[in-house]
């Protein structure tokens, strides 16, 4: 299974998707996240996940290219953005969207900004689980 996140810049929400669904995933998924752009990594997305015990520092942010798409058995936007300029999908590709706020255009003081990575982080988390369960039920139930 090839999974893949989706989102504008690869800089925040899809890097920290990838980092829970190579977490949570186990063997038979291979992983990645691009963005319509590349803007590098966020190191606040990096410390918050640091802080749950999932290290994305070593991910790299990429631009969406052709082959990553055509590779891909199962797609998600993470972003409104993402999802209206994603490219034409394969018609084997799967794609589901989840429209995330941005924590990067969170405001406030630094505990507050912080604060709102975290709720991402978690929120994350918790999308990346459901849909790992969901797939996990789809291949036991699928002959063969």
């Amino acid at each position: 299974m090839n999974l893949l996140f989706l989102c504008t810049g690869n800089s925040c929400r899809s890097q920290m998707a990838e980092g829970w669904a190579r977490t949570l995933g186990g063997d038979g998924l291979n992983v990645q996240s691009a963005g319509i752009e590349a803007h590098g990594k966020n190191p606040r997305a990096i410390a918050v996940m640091q802080e749950a015990g999932v290290d994305i520092s070593a991910q790299e942010s990429t631009r969406l290219t052709e082959a990553m798409l055509a590779a891909a058995d199962y797609l998600v936007t993470v972003c409104g953005h993402a999802d209206e300029h994603c490219p034409v999908v394969p018609a084997h590709v799967r794609k589901e969207h989840w429209p995330l706020t941005d924590p990067a255009k969170a405001s406030g003081t630094d505990a507050e900004i912080m604060a709102s990575f975290r709720t991402s982080r978690d929120d994350i988390r918790n999308r990346v689980a459901d849909l790992l369960q969901r797939l996990r039920v789809e291949r036991a139930r699928s002959p063969g």
